[in-house]
């Protein structure tokens, strides 16, 4: 049974937070999804996804420091696909994104201005993809996304990792341990990093709370399928995946134009 769903706010959809912070911030997402490799079971369902939508291009809407793109690239090319994946965000990490693009020049490109996900520019065609940030949207927000993809004809997949249940919640309360451990090893190095993480801890409380509200905040698998409510013109489909190793799982929901 989850918990009830409460639409609280987070410090990095605020438009008035400093863009410093939020970038610290999903630095340290970005490595933590990274390092334990997180999405690793949603590998099967986005191939399937672009195999069925006949796509090479990825279109990754609030995209933050990367998200899993990197670690999605080397399997998804060794399956024989030959991939594009453009970075945006409403709050784009520029840094994150520039260097993520220099270290993979041939599979990655990124949008520096804000590109918001309930109104894509008609520009950016291609699988639409949303890694842990679909729960950011109210459920009015969150259908527009969705609406959006099915007036622009192009495919979607969403996957998320929190999940409104006890022993999902519970590591969030121990969030600040794990970016103090975690900061050291985030790379490219910067000094704001160390500043903004010891001496005025604002990165570990920022992700602390955010990540708190999180798990408040999303979405479960019914849910998702209600918000496709009369979207008609797609093939929709939603489920969970185990993440092998923890207690966690991976929510998911894809959307394919009906031919």
């Amino acid at each position: 049974m989850p918990l009830p769903r409460l639409q609280l706010f987070e410090l990095e959809d605020l438009a008035w937070f400093p863009s410093l912070i939020r970038d610290l911030a999903t630095d340290y997402l970005h490595f933590m999804e990274a390092h334990f490799g997180l999405h690793k079971p949603v590998v099967p369902l986005l191939e399937q996804a672009i195999k069925d939508s006949s796509q090479t291009r990825i279109v990754d809407l609030c995209s933050g420091a990367g998200g899993p793109v990197v670690d999605l690239i080397e399997p998804l090319t060794a399956a024989g696909l030959s991939l594009e994946f453009t970075l945006t965000d409403r709050f784009p990490n520029v840094s994150a994104m520039s260097h993520l693009a220099a270290l993979y020049p041939a599979h990655i490109r990124f949008r520096s201005d804000p590109v918001d996900a309930t109104l894509v520019p008609t520009d950016l065609r291609g699988l639409r993809t949303i890694f842990n940030a679909f729960h950011h949207f109210t459920p009015a927000a969150a259908r527009a996304v969705l609406q959006n993809a099915v007036a622009s004809r192009q495919p979607i997949c969403i996957f998320e990792i929190p999940e409104r249940s006890v022993p999902m919640l519970l590591p969030f309360f121990f969030t600040p341990v794990y970016v103090w451990i975690a900061t050291p090893f985030i790379r490219p190095f910067r000094a704001s990093r160390l500043l903004f993480t010891y001496l005025l801890p604002l990165v570990p409380l920022t992700c602390w709370w955010d990540g708190l509200v999180s798990a408040m905040r999303a979405y479960t698998v019914k849910e998702m399928l209600a918000l496709t409510q009369d979207l008609d013109g797609f093939n929709w489909l939603a489920g969970r995946v185990s993440i092998p190793g923890t207690y966690a799982h991976v929510t998911w929901l894809r959307g394919i134009p009906i031919r």
